[in-house]
């Protein structure tokens, strides 16, 4: 968790979880630090709680531990921080010993140590902490101080969810979604994500979007994905922003629009999603939506195809074949169709194939390519341009070839299918 997000929980728990107990009938001296904290008066405040702290106000105590932690009023000081956690921890009291926790799991005042920090966190959390039961259900996810136990997260993410923390609503979704330590399930899964994406957390608004493009626990709408999408887009989820992108490019739930389209495929892009990066590539090297561009194409298929995007790595290889923004290679060429034929793109076993016919960039053998036009007549759909194109290719080739050759052709292509049943 980032320090700035860290400091305003804190004092958020210096305004909210704190002033609630502060009807408990302790000695003024901590409300009237509280009245100071409200005011901005951080001298008083820290006066006030110093006072009421050594007089073993156990609220006091853990508002001065906040002070040190986040550096407000006095110098931080991590050390500090934990010495009045755990004073107040001793006493019983639920906020401190998950304070105290959380310092031992990150190791900020005390040495890391994740067993000390599940002790603290599970007290606070068996006194209905709802932050505690999120921290000790991601211990229990990770077996990060405990035996991983996924049934036990579920059991603290729950009881954390139902007091309305957004982080355990998600992680209980994303537990219903993956059948982890509960029966998969994808009606709770909605209902949880929807809870935690309605508070805003990015990623459930995101699962919910994909939840509603998939129609997975929900009737099938792309209107409703976009709608969950473009929130968390906007949060800057870059998975989000391809999705988007995608809806954009497709016309699906929105009007087609190719410059929205390029607009969130670069947001995602420039996160390092690399279908983002593939798609951005593909549009400027066919002009779409953009002014036509090898430079920038090659720019994104390159970071795309190094992330081992096969549609990318043919791309790249089509532009090293003829040339396009880049030095005319074959050799590049075939090995960019390669690891893409490999991986089961269509068109890269075609264009191998090709290559191999050719002798262009490989040396010229009938057999693999044969293999490769079998392969690519295998993968498509009958009647389609692929399929059609491939086959033309292939008898031409056939005429040149003996009937050894055809049928050693015939077993290299049953053997990569074997090897590859899923098609690469």
């Amino acid at each position: 968790m980032g320090g700035t997000m860290m400091r305003a929980i804190l004092v958020a728990c210096l305004l909210g979880c704190l002033s609630a107990a502060a009807i408990a009938g302790k000695p003024d001296t901590f409300n009237a630090g509280l009245a100071a904290f409200r005011a901005h008066d951080n001298a008083t405040a820290i006066a006030d709680f110093r006072h009421a702290a050594q007089q073993g106000d156990a609220r006091a105590q853990t508002a001065l531990g906040v002070m040190y932690h986040i550096g407000q009023g006095v110098p931080q000081d991590d050390a500090m921080a934990v010495k009045w956690y755990r004073l107040a921890a001793h006493q019983g009291y639920a906020l401190a010993q998950a304070d105290l926790g959380a310092a031992y799991q990150t190791g900020q005042g005390v040495p890391l140590d994740d067993a000390k920090a599940v002790k603290w966190i599970r007290l606070a959390a068996q006194q209905g902490n709802a932050p505690a039961q999120t921290a000790l259900g991601v211990m229990y996810h990770k077996g990060q101080g405990v035996a991983q136990d996924d049934a036990m997260a579920v059991k603290w993410y729950r009881l954390a969810a139902h007091q309305g923390v957004a982080v355990a609503q998600f992680n209980l979704g994303v537990m219903y979604d993956k059948g982890q330590g509960v029966t998969q399930d994808d009606t709770q899964a909605v209902k949880w994500y929807r809870l935690a994406a309605h508070q805003g957390v990015a990623v459930a608004q995101y699962s919910l979007g994909v939840r509603y493009h998939k129609g997975l626990g929900v009737p099938q709408d792309d209107a409703k994905a976009v709608k969950w999408y473009r929130l968390a887009a906007h949060q800057g989820v870059a998975v989000a922003q391809y999705n988007l992108g995608l809806m954009y490019y497709r016309g699906r739930g929105v009007l087609q629009g190719d410059s929205k389209a390029l607009k969130w495929f670069r947001l995602a892009a420039q996160q390092g999603v690399a279908l983002a990066q593939s798609a951005l590539g593909t549009m400027y090297a066919q002009g779409q939506g953009v002014p036509q561009d090898d430079a920038k194409a090659l720019k994104w298929l390159r970071l795309a195809a190094q992330q081992g995007i096969a549609p990318a790595q043919t791309a790249l290889g089509t532009m090293y074949q003829h040339g396009l923004g880049v030095p005319q290679d074959d050799d590049l060429a075939a090995t960019f169709f390669r690891h893409a034929a490999q991986q089961g793109d269509v068109a890269a076993k075609f264009k191998l194939g090709l290559m191999y016919a050719q002798g262009r960039g490989v040396q010229q053998d009938d057999v693999k390519a044969y293999k490769w036009f079998a392969l690519t007549i295998a993968a498509s759909k009958p009647g389609s341009q692929a399929y059609i194109v491939t086959s033309r290719d292939m008898r031409i080739l056939k005429a040149s070839m003996s009937s050894a050759q055809i049928a050693q052709g015939q077993q290299e292509a049953a053997v990569w299918r074997t090897v590859h049943p899923n098609g690469g």
